[in-house]
C-alpha cells in the first residue's frame, strides 16, 4: 500500500547507481517526470499486471517472486539502494507484452523512486538511442537464437528417438523375415513328407488318421509348459534315445525340434501306437515339419507383437492423438521413452526401473514431459559412455514426495564438477565437446518442468552417483500461459 508521494531530491537521486553519472538537467527531468513514494509492508505490484512504472529503491527491503503453478516462489530479497524492478523493458514498446514479469513486495516501510513507464521509454530513446538499439538487438537476438537452437535441440531429441526406434524395429523385422524364409522351406518339406506317406500302398484309414495326429500334436505343443535349460537337456537325451531305438532317420535333427515344443517320449509313444510300425519314421518327420512350422509361426507372431509394442510406444511418446493437457500415467511415459531410447543406451548400460506403482496420474503435458525424460536420459547415457567406463547403470525411480510425484534419473557416470553444478540449467551452457551439445537440453527441461508444470528440477551429483530429480505437483492449478523467461 502506498502512503503518498514525497519530495524528489536531485542529489539523493544521484546516490542511486543507475543515475550517478547523469547531468544536473537530466536529474531535474527525472524528478519532474517521476516521484518518490513510500510503501507500507505488502505488495507493490503483481506479476502479469500491466507494467505501468519503473521502481528504484531508496531505502527498505524488497522481495521479488515468481508464480510457479499456483504458488509464489521468492527469487530475490535485498535492501541494497538502487536496485530496480518493474517496467524496465518499456523501451521495447509494443514489440513485447508490457506486463510485470514478477511480483514485488516490501517487508518493511520502504521508499522508491517511481518513474512512469511512458516517461522511462521516452527518456531511454532520447538520452541513449545507441544503447536502446544495442539492447533491442541483444534482447531479440538472444530470444531468436534461443528459439532456433531450442528447435534444433528438439530435433536432436527426436533424432535420438528415431534412431532408437529404427534400431529396435530392425530386430523384430529381421527376425520375422528369417522365420518367414524358414517357414516357407518347412512347408515345402512337409508337402514332400506327406507326399511320401500318401504314396504308401494300402494306407486307407491310416492316412485320414494322420490329420487327427497333426491336430493333436499342434494342440499339445501349444499347451506344454516351458522347460528350464536343465529340463530341456534331459528331455532331449530321452527323445534322442527313443528315436535311435526306433530307427528313425534324422533323429538327431528331429529331437531338438520336438523338445523345443516340449514333446517327449509319451507323445512319441502315442504316435508309434497310432500308425503302422513301418510308417513311424515318416510320420514323425512329417509331424516334425508341422511342429517346426508352428514354432516359426510363434516367432513371427512375437516379432509382430514387438513391432506393435514399438509403434504403441512411439504413439505414447508423441501423444499425437491425445489432448495436449491431460491426466497422464508417469510410468507409461517413462516406459515409452526408455523403449524408444534403448538403442541410444546400448547393451552396456543396464536400466533399472524402481517404480512406485501406487502413484496417481499427473495432470500435465505428456508430450513435453517425454521430452524432459529424453533430455535427462540422453545426458545420462552420454555421461556413462563418455566417462571412460564404457557403460554403467541408469536407475529410474518414482516415488511420492508430499503433494508431488518424484521422478529421479540416477546414473553411475563420473558426475558433474562442483564448479559448474549451479550453471547446468543455464541456456547455452554445456560440458559436452564442441558440436556435441547445444546447451539447451537442460534449459528446455527446466522450463517444461518449472514454468509449464509448476514443478521442480534439481541436480545432486558425486562421482559415480548423479541424480536429476523432477518433482511434479499431483494436483496443480490450471496451466498458465507458457512463459518465455525465468
Amino acid at each position: 500500500m502506498t502512503t503518498g508521494p514525497a519530495r524528489c531530491g536531485e542529489q539523493e537521486l544521484r546516490t542511486l547507481f543507475l543515475f550517478e553519472k547523469l547531468a544536473p538537467d537530466q536529474l531535474a527531468r527525472l524528478c519532474r517526470d517521476g516521484r518518490v513514494e513510500w510503501f507500507d509492508p505488502g505488495p507493490v505490484y503483481r506479476e502479469g499486471d500491466p507494467a505501468e512504472s519503473f521502481y528504484s529503491l531508496f531505502e527498505g527491503t524488497v522481495v521479488l517472486s515468481r508464480r510457479v503453478g499456483g504458488q509464489e516462489v521468492d527469487v530475490s530479497r535485498t535492501s541494497v539502494p538502487g536496485v530496480y524492478a518493474g517496467a524496465f523493458q518499456a523501451y521495447l514498446g509494443d514489440q513485447v507484452p508490457q506486463v510485470y514479469n514478477n511480483s514485488l513486495r516490501v517487508t518493511e516501510r520502504s521508499r522508491f523512486f517511481v518513474l512512469p513507464a511512458e516517461a522511462f521509454a521516452r527518456i531511454m530513446h532520447e538520452w541513449f538511442p545507441m544503447a536502446v538499439h544495442l539492447l533491442e538487438g541483444l534482447f531479440f537476438g538472444f530470444k531468436n537464437t534461443q528459439e532456433a537452437i531450442g528447435q534444433r535441440e528438439r530435433l536432436l531429441a527426436l533424432g535420438s528417438v528415431t534412431a532408437g526406434l529404427t534400431h529396435e524395429l530392425n530386430n523384430p523385422a529381421a527376425a520375422a523375415m528369417r522365420a518367414t524364409s524358414a517357414l516357407r522351406e518347412r512347408i515345402a518339406r512337409a508337402r514332400r513328407e506327406f507326399g511320401e506317406l500318401a504314396a504308401e500302398p494300402n494306407l486307407g484309414e491310416d492316412l485320414a488318421h494322420l490329420s487327427e495326429l497333426q491336430d493333436m500334436t499342434v494342440r499339445r505343443a501349444g499347451q506344454a509348459p516351458p522347460l528350464s535349460p536343465l529340463q530341456a537337456a534331459d528331455l532331449e537325451d530321452e527323445v534322442d534315445d527313443w528315436l535311435e531305438e526306433h530307427d528313425v532317420t534324422d533323429g538327431r535333427q528331429l529331437a531338438p525340434v520336438l523338445v523345443q515344443a516340449s514333446l517327449g517320449t509319451d507323445w512319441l509313444d502315442d504316435i508309434a501306437g497310432a500308425v503302422p510300425e513301418h510308417l513311424v519314421g515318416s510320420a514323425l518327420n512329417w509331424l516334425g515339419c508341422t511342429v517346426e512350422a508352428e514354432l516359426l509361426l510363434g516367432e513371427i507372431e512375437d516379432a509382430i507383437h514387438r513391432v506393435s509394442a514399438l509403434v504403441g510406444a512411439a504413439k505414447q511418446y508423441t501423444q499425437l492423438d491425445r489432448a495436449p493437457y491431460q491426466n497422464a500415467d508417469v510410468h507409461e511415459l517413462l516406459d515409452s521413452t526408455l523403449l524408444l531410447l534403448a538403442g541410444k543406451l546400448g547393451p552396456d548400460i543396464t536400466v533399472v526401473r524402481d517404480y512406485d506403482r501406487t502413484l496417481p496420474g499427473i495432470p500435465g503435458y505428456p508430450a513435453e514431459l517425454n521430452q524432459v525424460w529424453t533430455n535427462l536420459i540422453d545426458n545420462a547415457a552420454w555421461a556413462m559412455h563418455g566417462g571412460g567406463g564404457g557403460g554403467g547403470t541408469l536407475t529410474v525411480r518414482t516415488a511420492r514426495d508430499g503433494d508431488r510425484v518424484l521422478v529421479e534419473f540416477r546414473d553411475t557416470g563420473p558426475g558433474v564438477p562442483p564448479d559448474v553444478r549451479s550453471r547446468v540449467f543455464d541456456p547455452f551452457f554445456t560440458t559436452k565437446p564442441v558440436g556435441e551439445g547445444t546447451g539447451l537440453g537442460l534449459d528446455i527441461a527446466w522450463r517444461i518442468v518449472v514454468n509449464r508444470h509448476g514443478g521442480d528440477l534439481r541436480l545432486e551429483s558425486t562421482p559415480g552417483d548423479t541424480r536429476f530429480q523432477v518433482r511434479l505437483p499431483i494436483d496443480p492449478a490450471q496451466p498458465d500461459t507458457p512463459q518465455e523467461s525465468r
